[in-house]
């Protein structure tokens, strides 16, 4: 059987081979796509798992009240602490709002401020130094521009301690904690029919510690120094790197009872369900 050849023209082998590089570049393009797609996915996939969790906030109001024009002389101590106190806190990562002198349009300012300010899972602290009352077995935290003639005065004229860990539980905060520096002589006592001294315990809500100057009920005299005893001690314990909160209050109580000669005994109270840190990285604290 004999086959007929059939006729190839020039033009149409050119034709062919232009369609069958056509082909090659499309087939290397689309390998190429692929590829660099697959390196895009493995990037991104890599920078997720190198993008760091959310840290959770960690936030402090610091409240140093001095100069009260009804109680006499300033008190000199809680203004140094309420700053020493901020240095120290921001050190170890908080975002602090520090108020000096504050009245009770501050007060109530500053604590509108923090409830905007916490989040599910932070951690908030607050401090207070100044003069503390107790009315009703509550303790209340005193404006300087307070006007205090009878013991209900306190409860118009006053914050109270544990309406503002309301504030911190109502919010979502994971923990709370309080310094209160407070436990002075009650310079309106005089005019107050029953008698009134030192700080009531204070009602706490769950995971939540509180370091007063005091055990309720007792009056704690201010010392010669910069700061006052228990932030001083406090001061030193939070130096400590990556202290449990529990651990630091503690300390500061066995210290300034040691340094007072039981002159002076702080008091702690803890409801703490988890070990919150001071200066702690926030994956550890996030993980405790």
């Amino acid at each position: 059987m004999k086959l007929t050849q059939l006729p190839i023209s020039r033009r149409s082998l050119a034709i062919a081979a232009g369609l069958v590089g056509t082909l090659s570049l499309a087939i290397g393009a689309h390998a190429a796509l692929s590829v660099r797609a697959l390196d895009a996915a493995k990037a991104v996939a890599t920078e997720q798992v190198a993008l760091p969790v959310n840290k959770p906030s960690k936030l402090a109001l610091v409240i140093g009240n001095g100069h009260y024009p009804d109680a006499g002389d300033p008190l000199a101590q809680p203004i140094n602490d309420a700053r020493s106190l901020t240095r120290a806190l921001r050190r170890d990562g908080f975002d602090v709002d520090v108020v000096e002198d504050a009245t009770k349009d501050d007060m109530s300012r500053a604590i509108e401020r923090l409830k905007g300010r916490i989040k599910q899972d932070a951690v908030v602290m607050l401090f207070f130094g100044g003069y503390g009352v107790q009315t009703g077995r509550e303790s209340y935290m005193i404006p300087v521009d307070a006007t205090i003639w009878k013991e209900s005065d306190v409860r118009r004229e006053g914050v109270s301690v544990e309406s503002v860990l309301d504030v911190m539980k109502d919010h979502g905060a994971r923990a709370k904690l309080v310094v209160l520096d407070a436990s002075r002589r009650n310079p309106y006592e005089r005019r107050f029919r029953a008698f009134s001294h030192g700080l009531a315990p204070i009602a706490a809500p769950d995971n939540a510690l509180i370091l007063s100057s005091a055990t309720p009920g007792k009056v704690a005299d201010d010392s010669k120094g910069e700061n006052s005893v228990l932030i001083s001690e406090l001061l030193n314990n939070l130096s400590v790197k990556e202290s449990g909160a529990e651990a630091v209050f503690n300390q500061t109580r066995v210290a300034v009872s040691r340094a007072s000669d039981g002159e002076q005994v702080p008091s702690v109270s803890s409801s703490l369900l988890e070990d919150v840190r001071f200066g702690a990285t926030e994956s550890a604290n996030a993980g405790s």
